[in-house]
């Protein structure tokens, strides 16, 4: 058996050896249950199927969501040579040899759609070879991915291609997809004659995230566990559901998308003084496995970038949080996170000093060769105090209200004010001790004016 394959009959006998999310895979449109916002009547997706005008199309969603089930319906309802191949197997030598096929195909008038699975393991090289193919419509191609598009498919390639996001099924969803398993017998469990509550379907379901591959694995161990000796032979119990899991299953993927929108919602929780929301998106990254050394880096981000001089103890706080998980390490080390993003979260909030920084960098990239002014630069040698380095520096120590009327930046920046603190928390009292120094300063300011 080679890569590339069509896809087999859905017709004749059911091999009862393959998974149920396999065999329970739904053949039609009709038997599809999600997607309403691509699939519904009248959706334009669903007409283009109908007429077989597809195009193009990257399937983007979660595992589980149905993208490899659309791309073998439109496999079932297409005039087309559909071919089938996994992003992990192939290689350019396959792929050429692939669009070589379709080139010939086109000539005699047949079409030709190739179905990539988790395309955005293809490196770039591998993507621009579907390029030239899919320009000239030699190909139509369908490709699946659980990664953002964006980042993981080249911007020429997705110019030319119509992405659809599929979400995730809700639990109503899954517990009907469930629920047609139990009562399926050519391709279900209906055969074993099992019952199972609502309740209980709906518990699969919550455990599952929106993922109904995983709610059919979660069901068919259910089902074994049913016939053992000893248990309550026809019906699947709450406790045989808790068996058959292992822990609850969580959407993520610490190094896909999901791990930078988790990571957000906490910030974003943060920056908002929502210590509820806070608490629970950490408690999410936690719980799915993420290193609680990279959630304590964020997290001391937050406290400067968020929370500044607002409250200076907050830093202090969350080096502490990442050193007590270094020390102690997990899970005991996750409720000093907690305490951590609570006390972010009810501290008052200031972005000056991060705003001040970025105009900062703003103005160092416009005036990068600005050299020091004479008076705040050292000197050492001779030569250096007759070139006038250090001439006219006031020492502050030696001034009444230890403040000197002295330009401290470049003469190209004169006067320029980049921190510009906030009424809250401790920058209340900064911003005050500001306003002293300007008052110390005006006299002197009078003082240089009527000498000169």
């Amino acid at each position: 058996m080679g890569l590339f394959q069509p896809i087999p009959s859905a017709e004749g006998v059911t091999d009862r050896t393959r998974p149920l999310a396999d065999r329970m895979r739904p053949r039609t449109l009709d038997e599809y249950i999600g997607q309403e916002h691509l699939l519904g009547p009248g959706k334009p997706l669903r007409t283009q199927i109908e007429r077989d005008d597809t195009g193009s199309l990257i399937f983007w969603g979660p595992p589980g969501t149905g993208k490899t089930t659309l791309a073998k319906i439109i496999a079932n309802m297409t005039k087309a040579e559909f071919i089938e191949f996994s992003a992990v197997l192939a290689g350019i030598k396959e792929i050429k040899q692939v669009m070589a096929d379709a080139e010939r195909a086109k000539q005699y008038g047949t079409r030709t759609i190739v179905f990539i699975d988790e395309i955005h393991r293809f490196n770039k090289a591998q993507q621009d070879a579907f390029l030239p193919h899919v320009e000239k419509g030699n190909i139509r191609l369908i490709g699946a991915t659980t990664e953002n598009p964006s980042f993981e498919i080249n911007s020429a390639l997705l110019s030319r291609t119509r992405v659809c996001v599929l979400q995730p099924l809700t639990e109503d969803q899954i517990v009907a997809l469930l629920r047609r398993a139990l009562s399926n017998e050519e391709r279900g469990l209906g055969a074993m004659k099992l019952q199972a509550s609502d309740d209980v379907l709906k518990l699969i379901a919550s455990y599952s995230s929106g993922d109904a591959r995983s709610a059919y694995n979660v069901l068919e161990v259910a089902a074994g566990l049913a016939q053992e000796p000893g248990k309550n032979i026809g019906e699947i119990t709450d406790q045989i559901v808790r068996d058959a899991l292992q822990r609850r299953i969580l959407l993520y993927d610490k190094a896909g998308e999901e791990h930078y929108n988790l990571i957000s919602a906490l910030h974003k929780s943060v920056r908002n003084s929502d210590p509820d929301a806070a608490l629970y998106w950490l408690g999410r990254m936690i719980e799915a496995g993420e290193d609680p050394l990279y959630i304590a880096r964020r997290v001391v981000r937050m406290s400067v970038e968020d929370i500044g001089l607002a409250d200076p103890n907050a830093l202090a706080l969350c080096m502490a949080a990442r050193d007590a998980v270094d020390f102690i390490g997990m899970p005991e080390g996750n409720l000093a996170l907690a305490q951590a993003v609570v006390y972010l979260s009810v501290a008052p909030k200031s972005n000056a000093l991060y705003t001040a920084y970025g105009e900062v960098q703003q103005d160092i990239e416009r005036t990068a060769a600005e050299p020091v002014p004479l008076h705040l630069r050292n000197a050492p040698t001779g030569l250096m105090k007759n070139l006038g380095y250090g001439k006219n520096y006031q020492y502050a120590h030696d001034l009444e209200g230890k403040v000197a009327n002295m330009q401290c930046l470049p003469e190209s920046l004169r006067d320029r004010i980049y921190y510009h603190p906030t009424t809250e928390g401790i920058e209340k009292r900064i911003r005050e001790r500001l306003e002293e120094i300007k008052r110390v300063r005006r006299p002197a300011e009078r003082s240089e004016k009527s000498e000169s």
